[in-house]
Protein backbone atom coordinates (compact mmCIF):
# COMPACT_ATOMS: atom_id res chain seq x y z
CA UNK A 1 0.00 0.00 0.00
CA UNK A 2 1.18 3.49 -0.96
CA UNK A 3 1.97 5.95 1.73
CA UNK A 4 0.67 9.40 -0.08
CA UNK A 5 2.93 12.37 2.08
CA UNK A 6 1.37 15.54 1.65
CA UNK A 7 3.08 18.60 1.63
CA UNK A 8 2.33 22.20 2.14
CA UNK A 9 3.27 25.27 0.17
CA UNK A 10 3.69 28.20 2.23
CA UNK A 11 2.28 31.53 0.94
CA UNK A 12 2.43 34.98 2.53
CA UNK A 13 -0.73 36.17 4.18
CA UNK A 14 -2.34 38.91 1.76
CA UNK A 15 -2.83 40.76 4.37
CA UNK A 16 0.83 42.32 4.41
CA UNK A 17 0.34 43.51 0.84
CA UNK A 18 -2.48 45.42 2.19
CA UNK A 19 -0.59 46.86 5.05
CA UNK A 20 2.64 47.46 3.17
CA UNK A 21 0.77 49.72 0.58
CA UNK A 22 -1.45 51.43 3.38
CA UNK A 23 1.42 52.36 5.14
CA UNK A 24 3.28 53.81 2.06
CA UNK A 25 0.31 55.70 1.45
CA UNK A 26 -0.39 56.69 5.13
CA UNK A 27 3.19 57.94 4.73
CA UNK A 28 3.39 59.96 2.25
CA UNK A 29 -0.03 61.81 2.84
CA UNK A 30 0.73 62.45 6.25
CA UNK A 31 4.04 63.94 5.72
CA UNK A 32 3.15 67.65 5.35
CA UNK A 33 0.88 67.23 8.23
CA UNK A 34 3.92 66.56 10.85
CA UNK A 35 6.57 68.56 9.24
CA UNK A 36 8.70 70.03 11.64
CA UNK A 37 8.85 73.09 9.35
CA UNK A 38 5.42 74.27 9.04
CA UNK A 39 6.20 76.36 6.13
CA UNK A 40 7.73 73.58 4.08
CA UNK A 41 6.35 71.72 1.71
CA UNK A 42 7.66 68.59 -0.18
CA UNK A 43 7.75 68.94 -3.58
CA UNK A 44 5.65 66.17 -4.09
CA UNK A 45 3.07 68.10 -3.13
CA UNK A 46 4.32 71.92 -3.64
CA UNK A 47 2.16 73.32 -6.89
CA UNK A 48 3.67 76.19 -6.07
CA UNK A 49 7.40 75.13 -8.08
CA UNK A 50 8.25 76.23 -11.45
CA UNK A 51 7.00 74.77 -14.41
CA UNK A 52 10.45 73.72 -15.76
CA UNK A 53 10.72 71.64 -12.41
CA UNK A 54 7.41 70.41 -12.57
CA UNK A 55 8.51 69.07 -16.57
CA UNK A 56 11.51 67.83 -15.46
CA UNK A 57 10.15 65.73 -12.73
CA UNK A 58 7.39 63.94 -14.84
CA UNK A 59 10.11 63.00 -16.99
CA UNK A 60 12.68 62.08 -14.90
CA UNK A 61 10.09 59.92 -13.06
CA UNK A 62 9.01 58.44 -16.30
CA UNK A 63 12.64 57.59 -17.55
CA UNK A 64 13.47 56.30 -14.09
CA UNK A 65 10.12 53.78 -14.18
CA UNK A 66 11.02 52.26 -17.73
CA UNK A 67 14.54 51.32 -16.76
CA UNK A 68 13.29 49.90 -13.90
CA UNK A 69 10.81 48.18 -16.04
CA UNK A 70 12.90 47.24 -18.62
CA UNK A 71 16.04 45.84 -15.93
CA UNK A 72 12.76 43.83 -13.97
CA UNK A 73 11.52 42.51 -17.24
CA UNK A 74 15.09 40.07 -17.78
CA UNK A 75 14.71 39.39 -14.01
CA UNK A 76 11.52 37.62 -13.92
CA UNK A 77 11.66 34.50 -14.52
CA UNK A 78 15.30 34.10 -14.09
CA UNK A 79 16.39 30.54 -13.98
CA UNK A 80 13.46 29.33 -15.84
CA UNK A 81 13.93 31.68 -18.84
CA UNK A 82 17.66 30.02 -18.97
CA UNK A 83 17.01 26.81 -18.94
CA UNK A 84 13.55 27.42 -21.21
CA UNK A 85 17.03 28.14 -23.80
CA UNK A 86 19.05 25.24 -22.90
CA UNK A 87 21.37 26.48 -20.00
CA UNK A 88 22.68 24.64 -17.59
CA UNK A 89 23.60 25.39 -13.88
CA UNK A 90 27.35 25.95 -14.84
CA UNK A 91 26.91 28.14 -17.72
CA UNK A 92 24.38 30.37 -15.71
CA UNK A 93 27.07 30.98 -12.72
CA UNK A 94 29.56 31.70 -15.82
CA UNK A 95 27.79 33.92 -17.51
CA UNK A 96 26.89 35.93 -14.41
CA UNK A 97 30.98 35.34 -13.72
CA UNK A 98 31.40 37.40 -17.14
CA UNK A 99 28.97 39.81 -16.66
CA UNK A 100 30.39 40.65 -13.49
CA UNK A 101 33.82 40.82 -14.48
CA UNK A 102 32.43 43.43 -17.57
CA UNK A 103 30.97 45.18 -14.48
CA UNK A 104 34.52 45.46 -12.94
CA UNK A 105 36.74 46.42 -16.05
CA UNK A 106 34.81 48.51 -17.85
CA UNK A 107 31.74 50.28 -15.45
CA UNK A 108 34.17 52.90 -13.83
CA UNK A 109 34.82 54.12 -17.41
CA UNK A 110 31.48 54.56 -18.25
CA UNK A 111 30.86 56.68 -15.35
CA UNK A 112 33.76 59.17 -16.43
CA UNK A 113 32.48 58.80 -19.99
CA UNK A 114 29.16 60.20 -18.59
CA UNK A 115 31.05 63.31 -16.77
CA UNK A 116 32.93 63.61 -19.61
CA UNK A 117 30.57 63.42 -23.01
CA UNK A 118 27.09 64.00 -21.41
CA UNK A 119 24.65 62.25 -19.68
CA UNK A 120 22.37 61.66 -22.18
CA UNK A 121 24.63 59.81 -24.71
CA UNK A 122 24.90 57.11 -21.81
CA UNK A 123 21.47 56.79 -21.59
CA UNK A 124 21.02 56.16 -24.65
CA UNK A 125 23.61 53.53 -24.31
CA UNK A 126 21.51 52.05 -21.74
CA UNK A 127 18.54 51.57 -23.76
CA UNK A 128 20.30 50.16 -26.59
CA UNK A 129 22.00 47.17 -24.91
CA UNK A 130 18.68 46.53 -23.85
CA UNK A 131 17.46 46.78 -27.46
CA UNK A 132 20.14 44.37 -28.61
CA UNK A 133 18.98 41.98 -26.21
CA UNK A 134 15.52 42.13 -26.92
CA UNK A 135 16.08 41.33 -30.60
CA UNK A 136 18.82 38.94 -30.26
CA UNK A 137 16.35 36.66 -28.36
CA UNK A 138 13.60 37.33 -30.85
CA UNK A 139 15.93 36.23 -33.92
CA UNK A 140 18.21 33.70 -32.50
CA UNK A 141 16.01 30.63 -31.26
CA UNK A 142 19.27 30.26 -28.91
CA UNK A 143 20.66 33.37 -27.92
CA UNK A 144 23.73 33.76 -26.27
CA UNK A 145 23.52 33.75 -22.81
CA UNK A 146 27.69 35.41 -22.83
CA UNK A 147 25.87 38.41 -25.26
CA UNK A 148 23.19 38.77 -23.14
CA UNK A 149 24.83 38.67 -19.84
CA UNK A 150 27.37 41.01 -20.94
CA UNK A 151 25.20 43.70 -22.60
CA UNK A 152 22.72 44.13 -19.63
CA UNK A 153 25.19 44.26 -16.77
CA UNK A 154 26.64 47.26 -18.46
CA UNK A 155 23.55 48.81 -18.51
CA UNK A 156 22.83 47.70 -15.17
CA UNK A 157 26.03 49.75 -13.98
CA UNK A 158 24.97 52.38 -16.26
CA UNK A 159 21.00 52.92 -14.16
CA UNK A 160 23.16 52.84 -10.95
CA UNK A 161 25.11 56.14 -11.92
CA UNK A 162 23.95 57.82 -14.84
CA UNK A 163 19.84 58.74 -13.52
CA UNK A 164 20.87 60.36 -10.48
CA UNK A 165 23.75 62.21 -12.11
CA UNK A 166 21.65 63.69 -14.52
CA UNK A 167 19.25 64.52 -11.92
CA UNK A 168 21.67 66.17 -9.77
CA UNK A 169 23.14 68.59 -12.86
CA UNK A 170 19.48 69.14 -14.20
CA UNK A 171 18.38 70.71 -10.39
CA UNK A 172 21.34 72.25 -10.39
CA UNK A 173 21.22 74.43 -13.62
CA UNK A 174 17.42 74.72 -13.35
CA UNK A 175 18.75 77.00 -9.31
CA UNK A 176 16.25 74.85 -6.95
CA UNK A 177 16.41 74.70 -3.20
CA UNK A 178 18.09 71.61 -1.45
CA UNK A 179 14.81 69.95 -0.36
CA UNK A 180 13.25 69.36 -3.81
CA UNK A 181 16.02 67.17 -4.45
CA UNK A 182 15.80 65.45 -1.34
CA UNK A 183 12.13 64.65 -2.59
CA UNK A 184 13.79 63.43 -5.90
CA UNK A 185 16.27 61.07 -4.26
CA UNK A 186 13.16 59.14 -1.73
CA UNK A 187 10.97 59.37 -5.41
CA UNK A 188 13.73 57.57 -7.31
CA UNK A 189 13.76 54.81 -4.89
CA UNK A 190 10.13 54.36 -4.26
CA UNK A 191 9.28 54.29 -8.58
CA UNK A 192 12.06 51.99 -9.23
CA UNK A 193 10.63 49.56 -6.51
CA UNK A 194 7.14 50.06 -7.90
CA UNK A 195 8.54 49.88 -11.67
CA UNK A 196 9.97 46.44 -10.63
CA UNK A 197 6.57 45.16 -9.38
CA UNK A 198 5.30 46.38 -12.21
CA UNK A 199 7.53 44.34 -14.59
CA UNK A 200 6.79 41.48 -12.70
CA UNK A 201 3.13 41.63 -13.17
CA UNK A 202 3.65 42.92 -17.24
CA UNK A 203 5.76 39.89 -17.53
CA UNK A 204 3.80 37.17 -16.00
CA UNK A 205 0.77 38.56 -17.78
CA UNK A 206 2.32 38.12 -21.22
CA UNK A 207 3.47 34.92 -20.68
CA UNK A 208 0.26 33.75 -19.04
CA UNK A 209 -0.33 30.10 -18.50
CA UNK A 210 1.66 28.86 -21.55
CA UNK A 211 5.31 29.47 -20.87
CA UNK A 212 7.05 27.41 -22.99
CA UNK A 213 5.14 28.82 -26.21
CA UNK A 214 4.77 32.62 -24.70
CA UNK A 215 8.52 32.94 -23.20
CA UNK A 216 9.59 35.42 -25.67
CA UNK A 217 6.91 37.87 -25.26
CA UNK A 218 8.76 40.11 -22.40
CA UNK A 219 11.33 39.81 -24.47
CA UNK A 220 9.52 41.52 -27.22
CA UNK A 221 7.86 44.10 -24.12
CA UNK A 222 11.28 45.12 -23.58
CA UNK A 223 12.33 45.77 -27.31
CA UNK A 224 9.40 48.32 -27.33
CA UNK A 225 9.95 49.93 -24.36
CA UNK A 226 13.37 50.18 -25.01
CA UNK A 227 12.52 51.82 -28.90
CA UNK A 228 10.04 54.33 -27.23
CA UNK A 229 12.34 55.58 -24.50
CA UNK A 230 15.47 55.64 -26.75
CA UNK A 231 13.02 58.10 -29.10
CA UNK A 232 11.51 60.08 -26.20
CA UNK A 233 15.37 60.85 -24.71
CA UNK A 234 16.40 61.82 -27.95
CA UNK A 235 13.23 64.21 -28.68
CA UNK A 236 12.49 65.80 -24.81
CA UNK A 237 16.21 65.55 -23.05
CA UNK A 238 18.04 68.48 -24.14
CA UNK A 239 21.90 67.90 -23.14
CA UNK A 240 24.15 70.77 -21.86
CA UNK A 241 27.24 71.52 -23.49
CA UNK A 242 30.53 70.03 -21.64
CA UNK A 243 33.23 72.15 -21.60
CA UNK A 244 36.06 70.45 -19.10
CA UNK A 245 38.33 68.86 -20.67
CA UNK A 246 39.50 65.69 -19.99
CA UNK A 247 42.89 67.48 -17.58
CA UNK A 248 40.58 70.03 -16.13
CA UNK A 249 38.65 66.08 -15.29
CA UNK A 250 41.30 64.34 -14.11
CA UNK A 251 42.71 67.18 -12.17
CA UNK A 252 39.40 67.61 -10.46
CA UNK A 253 39.03 63.97 -9.81
CA UNK A 254 42.19 63.12 -8.38
CA UNK A 255 42.10 66.33 -6.27
CA UNK A 256 38.30 65.23 -4.53
CA UNK A 257 38.16 60.95 -5.13
CA UNK A 258 42.06 60.32 -4.09
CA UNK A 259 42.69 63.90 -1.83
CA UNK A 260 39.27 63.79 0.38
CA UNK A 261 38.83 61.05 2.83
CA UNK A 262 35.66 62.00 3.50
CA UNK A 263 35.00 60.76 0.20
CA UNK A 264 36.48 57.56 0.21
CA UNK A 265 34.54 56.82 3.74
CA UNK A 266 31.39 57.52 1.41
CA UNK A 267 32.71 55.68 -1.31
CA UNK A 268 33.47 52.43 0.78
CA UNK A 269 29.53 52.09 2.29
CA UNK A 270 28.32 52.38 -1.21
CA UNK A 271 30.47 49.56 -2.12
CA UNK A 272 29.10 47.29 0.85
CA UNK A 273 25.59 48.90 0.46
CA UNK A 274 25.45 47.61 -3.18
CA UNK A 275 27.46 44.35 -2.65
CA UNK A 276 25.03 43.25 -0.06
CA UNK A 277 22.25 44.17 -2.63
CA UNK A 278 23.73 42.01 -4.95
CA UNK A 279 24.79 39.29 -2.53
CA UNK A 280 20.71 39.37 -1.45
CA UNK A 281 19.12 38.96 -5.04
CA UNK A 282 21.63 36.11 -5.45
CA UNK A 283 20.95 34.08 -2.36
CA UNK A 284 17.34 35.05 -1.07
CA UNK A 285 15.47 32.25 -3.22
CA UNK A 286 18.12 29.53 -2.72
CA UNK A 287 18.32 30.72 1.55
CA UNK A 288 14.23 30.73 1.35
CA UNK A 289 13.66 26.85 -0.07
CA UNK A 290 16.56 25.40 1.55
CA UNK A 291 16.16 22.02 2.89
CA UNK A 292 13.18 21.50 -0.01
CA UNK A 293 11.03 23.92 1.50
CA UNK A 294 8.27 24.76 -0.64
CA UNK A 295 6.88 28.51 -1.41
CA UNK A 296 5.75 30.30 -3.96
CA UNK A 297 8.53 32.87 -4.15
CA UNK A 298 6.31 34.87 -6.96
CA UNK A 299 4.52 36.27 -4.07
CA UNK A 300 7.27 37.41 -1.79
CA UNK A 301 8.93 39.67 -4.44
CA UNK A 302 6.52 42.04 -4.21
CA UNK A 303 6.51 42.03 -0.16
CA UNK A 304 9.91 42.91 -0.37
CA UNK A 305 9.94 45.53 -3.35
CA UNK A 306 6.99 46.93 -1.30
CA UNK A 307 8.95 47.01 2.24
CA UNK A 308 11.36 49.16 -0.37
CA UNK A 309 8.86 51.22 -1.14
CA UNK A 310 7.99 51.65 2.75
CA UNK A 311 11.21 53.00 3.65
CA UNK A 312 12.03 55.05 1.15
CA UNK A 313 9.01 56.96 2.20
CA UNK A 314 10.63 57.48 5.81
CA UNK A 315 13.13 59.30 4.22
CA UNK A 316 11.45 62.49 4.50
CA UNK A 317 10.49 61.92 7.54
CA UNK A 318 13.80 61.42 9.19
CA UNK A 319 15.57 64.41 6.72
CA UNK A 320 13.16 67.83 6.90
CA UNK A 321 9.79 65.93 8.66
CA UNK A 322 9.55 65.63 12.48
CA UNK A 323 11.68 62.64 13.02
CA UNK A 324 14.34 65.21 11.28
CA UNK A 325 18.46 63.20 12.58
CA UNK A 326 21.75 63.80 10.88
CA UNK A 327 21.93 61.50 8.13
CA UNK A 328 25.16 59.84 8.78
CA UNK A 329 23.78 59.32 12.28
CA UNK A 330 20.47 57.76 10.82
CA UNK A 331 23.01 55.67 8.52
CA UNK A 332 24.69 54.76 11.31
CA UNK A 333 21.78 52.80 13.16
CA UNK A 334 20.29 51.41 10.13
CA UNK A 335 23.73 49.92 8.26
CA UNK A 336 23.60 48.10 12.15
CA UNK A 337 20.82 46.97 11.72
CA UNK A 338 21.11 45.71 8.54
CA UNK A 339 24.17 43.85 9.61
CA UNK A 340 22.10 42.33 12.38
CA UNK A 341 19.64 41.31 9.68
CA UNK A 342 22.09 39.34 7.53
CA UNK A 343 23.67 37.86 10.33
CA UNK A 344 20.54 36.25 11.14
CA UNK A 345 20.30 34.82 8.23
CA UNK A 346 24.01 33.64 7.90
CA UNK A 347 23.82 31.92 11.25
CA UNK A 348 21.15 29.65 10.87
CA UNK A 349 18.37 28.92 8.68
CA UNK A 350 14.61 30.57 10.26
CA UNK A 351 10.99 29.56 9.62
CA UNK A 352 10.05 30.80 6.04
CA UNK A 353 7.40 33.17 8.11
CA UNK A 354 10.95 34.50 10.12
CA UNK A 355 12.88 34.86 7.21
CA UNK A 356 10.38 36.73 5.04
CA UNK A 357 10.07 39.17 8.16
CA UNK A 358 13.81 39.97 8.00
CA UNK A 359 14.21 40.17 4.35
CA UNK A 360 11.07 42.89 4.29
CA UNK A 361 13.12 44.66 7.23
CA UNK A 362 16.32 44.63 4.83
CA UNK A 363 14.59 46.05 1.98
CA UNK A 364 12.96 48.21 4.03
CA UNK A 365 16.44 49.49 5.15
CA UNK A 366 17.73 49.62 2.18
CA UNK A 367 14.66 52.02 0.84
CA UNK A 368 16.09 54.47 3.65
CA UNK A 369 19.87 54.47 2.94
CA UNK A 370 19.50 54.83 -1.39
CA UNK A 371 18.01 58.45 -0.71
CA UNK A 372 20.30 58.81 2.22
CA UNK A 373 23.55 58.42 0.63
CA UNK A 374 22.41 59.92 -2.55
CA UNK A 375 22.28 62.89 -0.17
CA UNK A 376 25.45 62.79 1.17
CA UNK A 377 26.96 62.58 -2.36
CA UNK A 378 25.70 65.62 -3.00
CA UNK A 379 27.02 67.04 0.05
CA UNK A 380 30.76 66.15 -0.64
CA UNK A 381 31.01 65.19 -4.09
CA UNK A 382 30.92 67.98 -6.93
CA UNK A 383 28.31 67.31 -9.83
CA UNK A 384 31.17 67.27 -12.94
CA UNK A 385 32.81 63.88 -11.26
CA UNK A 386 29.70 62.65 -9.49
CA UNK A 387 29.25 59.88 -11.82
CA UNK A 388 32.77 58.86 -12.45
CA UNK A 389 32.50 58.56 -8.14
CA UNK A 390 29.54 56.14 -7.98
CA UNK A 391 31.05 53.69 -10.82
CA UNK A 392 34.31 54.36 -9.21
CA UNK A 393 32.94 53.04 -5.70
CA UNK A 394 30.78 49.97 -7.44
CA UNK A 395 34.20 47.95 -7.99
CA UNK A 396 34.82 46.82 -5.01
CA UNK A 397 31.41 45.69 -4.92
CA UNK A 398 31.83 43.91 -8.09
CA UNK A 399 35.16 42.57 -7.41
CA UNK A 400 34.00 40.56 -4.15
CA UNK A 401 30.62 39.55 -5.34
CA UNK A 402 32.78 38.22 -8.54
CA UNK A 403 35.21 36.38 -6.08
CA UNK A 404 32.19 34.97 -3.93
CA UNK A 405 30.69 33.50 -7.15
CA UNK A 406 33.83 31.73 -8.85
CA UNK A 407 34.71 30.16 -5.28
CA UNK A 408 31.18 29.29 -3.90
CA UNK A 409 29.22 29.37 -7.09
CA UNK A 410 31.63 27.16 -9.52
CA UNK A 411 34.32 25.51 -7.24
CA UNK A 412 31.44 25.26 -4.46
CA UNK A 413 34.27 26.11 -1.79
CA UNK A 414 32.29 28.47 0.22
CA UNK A 415 29.20 27.95 1.32
CA UNK A 416 26.32 31.10 1.25
CA UNK A 417 26.21 31.61 4.92
CA UNK A 418 29.80 32.28 4.41
CA UNK A 419 29.03 34.96 1.91
CA UNK A 420 26.10 36.50 4.24
CA UNK A 421 28.44 37.13 6.69
CA UNK A 422 31.11 38.89 4.42
CA UNK A 423 27.79 40.78 3.37
CA UNK A 424 27.02 41.42 7.19
CA UNK A 425 30.58 42.51 8.01
CA UNK A 426 30.53 45.03 5.10
CA UNK A 427 27.59 46.60 6.23
CA UNK A 428 29.20 46.74 10.02
CA UNK A 429 31.94 48.54 8.52
CA UNK A 430 29.64 50.71 6.59
CA UNK A 431 28.32 52.09 9.60
CA UNK A 432 31.93 52.44 10.98
CA UNK A 433 32.53 55.12 7.68
CA UNK A 434 29.44 56.96 8.83
CA UNK A 435 30.26 56.83 12.22
CA UNK A 436 34.03 58.56 11.21
CA UNK A 437 32.01 60.95 8.33
CA UNK A 438 30.27 62.30 11.16
CA UNK A 439 33.07 63.80 13.28
CA UNK A 440 35.10 64.96 9.88
CA UNK A 441 32.34 66.31 8.37
CA UNK A 442 30.96 68.92 10.85
CA UNK A 443 31.86 72.04 8.67
CA UNK A 444 30.01 70.63 5.44
CA UNK A 445 26.94 70.44 7.26
CA UNK A 446 27.12 73.81 8.87
CA UNK A 447 27.37 75.40 5.11
CA UNK A 448 24.04 72.85 4.28
CA UNK A 449 22.11 74.35 6.40
CA UNK A 450 22.24 77.93 5.36
CA UNK A 451 21.38 76.79 1.90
Amino acid sequence: MGVVIETDVWEANQALYIFIFFSCFLSIVCLPHFSSNSNRTPAIFDHALPPAFLRFQRSFLLLCSLSSVLEGLWSVFGESELAYYGVSKEQIVLSLCVGYAVSLFIGPFLGIVSDLRGHKKVCLLFYILHLLVGIWKRIIAHPSVWLASVCLSLATSISLFNFETWMVVEHDKLGLRQDTLNDMFWLMTFAEATSFIGSQVLANWLVGSDAEKLMVFPSTAAMLLALFSIIYVTQRWKEYPRTATFKDYRTSFCTYIFGDKRIWLLAWAQACVQFSIMVFWILWAPTIVADGREIVLGLIYPCLLGARMLGSTAFPWFSNGPLSFRTEDCLLYVFIMMGFVLSIVAYDYQEIGVLVTVFCLFHACMGLVLPSLARLRTMYVPNEIRGGMISLSLAPANAAVLFFLVQGGYYRNIGNSTILAFAALGLFSAAGCMHLLKQWGKQIHQNWRKL
